[in-house]
């Protein structure tokens, strides 16, 4: 009998998981199963470790949860001066959560709080690109765009200004180069902030380097930097995204730490403690945090498990496990080589319209036409069957559809975790082109 837990949008009926070590995993059958995206690039230093699991024990026999108001703890203040010093520069101030929704969820509210604090109670919303993900609670869906998710909540969603995506691989007409793409896009942000009124808009949220909605799309050459400066010139508060590119998935411990760029306020979470406990973070820098104590003695968010104290000791090991090992230089250094991989590994496809990403979070897009970079049909669920067959071929990968447009486009993120093997990776990426290639076949598109 299927139980109505099996049930998912993803497939018709979900195998059952039962124990995991490094980067694969095993379901009640007996299958082996490698994770080739850290389930939701989250894994960051795979399963099971067992120096993590052993921190979160120590800690459950000292105390499970300190409540915020009644206590600091050792865990809760050492994961703190972690990401403070990750971040580096102002990035010192923080409010924990416990995931990424709940850290965009409070990334705004930090915002409209500073705009508050200095008088400006008219700046309320929020410009946001299209084809980003940002998350699930109210708010965060709000300045989202991902219109499968958002549909049934229509009339409920508080009100955002949208401006195109920044996609070095679909520049809009005119923009040649990369970086032409990139002063494009900026010139986007600033001609929506004129249109609106400035004093009408509390921030702009991006993510450094696109996530699930449109497949680890950088940020085009020079954007940021162009951003920042728009933002400062117009009084927005500059925010952030990385709850999925962050916390050293790209090569560097935030994403934006390749730009050149210092975000007010950012959000992280998923790699933070690995998955092996919920931990998210809002991290916001001295100009935000001097106004908001004054004004009113610290930030007015957070919930009752702000600071969990055993999930903050998931997030110092886990982060320990990361700094001493070097992970962050080894996801650097195997850039180059999973892009070189993956494009070996699909030579002669033609469906392979782009390969990229940053570190350990890479995809490939696929397209019905390279030169014209047209996206196959949405009617075809090609995502969802490249999904169905990697599963089938002991593979966990991300792939996504709607990253054109939100209903077309398809696209396979892989995002393993830091400490994989060589040998893993190459198998990951074998049986990612495998499956590609099976599914083409089978579409007769190949």
């Amino acid at each position: 009998m299927t139980s109505a837990s099996a049930v998912s949008v993803a497939a018709p009926q979900l195998p059952k998981v039962t124990w995991a070590r490094g980067s694969y995993l095993h379901d009640a059958s007996g299958k082996t199963y490698i994770d080739g995206s850290g389930g939701p690039a989250v894994y960051c230093i795979g399963h099971g470790n067992g120096e993590v699991n052993q921190a979160i024990k120590d800690q459950l026999d000292r105390i499970a949860h300190g409540y915020r108001y009644n206590f600091t703890t050792d865990a809760l203040e050492e994961m703190t001066a972690i990401i403070g010093a990750r971040c580096g520069g102002s990035l010192k101030h923080m409010v924990f959560v416990t995931g990424g929704s709940e850290a965009v969820e409070s990334c705004l509210k930090l915002a409209l709080q500073y705009q508050t604090a200095i008088g400006q109670m008219a700046r309320r919303r929020f410009i946001a690109r299209q084809r980003s993900w940002h998350g699930n609670t109210l708010g965060a869906l709000s300045v989202s765009d991902f219109q499968e998710r958002q549909w049934a909540f229509a009339g409920a969603l508080l009100p955002a200004v949208r401006i195109p995506a920044a996609n070095a691989y679909r520049p809009p007409a005119g923009a040649l180069t990369p970086e032409e793409a990139g002063a494009a896009a900026a010139r986007d942000l600033e001609e929506a902030i004129l249109r609106e009124g400035p004093d009408t808009l509390a921030g702009f949220i991006f993510e450094p380097v696109v996530g699930a909605a449109g497949a680890c799309v950088p940020a085009p050459p020079g954007y940021a930097r162009r951003v920042r400066a728009i933002c400062d010139r117009h009084g927005l508060v500059m925010i952030a995204d990385e709850v999925m590119c962050g916390a050293g998935r790209c090569g560097t411990w935030r994403a934006l730490e390749q730009d050149g760029v210092e975000p007010d306020v950012m959000a992280i979470a998923k790699g933070l403690a690995g998955g092996y406990l919920p931990l998210g973070a809002a991290v916001y820098g001295k100009r935000v945090q001097e106004v908001i104590m004054a004004a009113h003695g610290g930030p007015m968010t957070g919930h009752t498990f702000t600071g969990h104290t055993a999930a903050c000791a998931a997030g110092v090991a886990v982060q320990t496990i990361v700094a001493r090992e070097g992970l962050v230089a080894r996801v650097a250094a195997n850039e180059a080589k999973l892009k070189a991989m993956i494009a070996e590994a699909l030579s002669g496809v033609e469906a392979v319209g782009d390969i990229r990403g940053r570190g350990h979070f890479i995809a490939t897009e696929l397209v019905a036409d390279g030169g014209h970079k047209t996206p196959f049909a949405a009617e075809r669920k090609l995502y969802l069957k490249i999904r169905a067959q990697t599963l089938e071929n002991g593979l966990i990968c991300y792939p996504v559809g709607g990253i054109v447009d939100g209903s077309n486009g398809d696209a396979v993120i892989l995002a393993p975790p830091y400490n994989a093997s060589d040998a893993e990776l190459a198998e990951i990426v074998d049986k990612m082109a495998k499956s590609v290639r099976q599914v083409l076949r089978a579409e007769g598109l190949a």
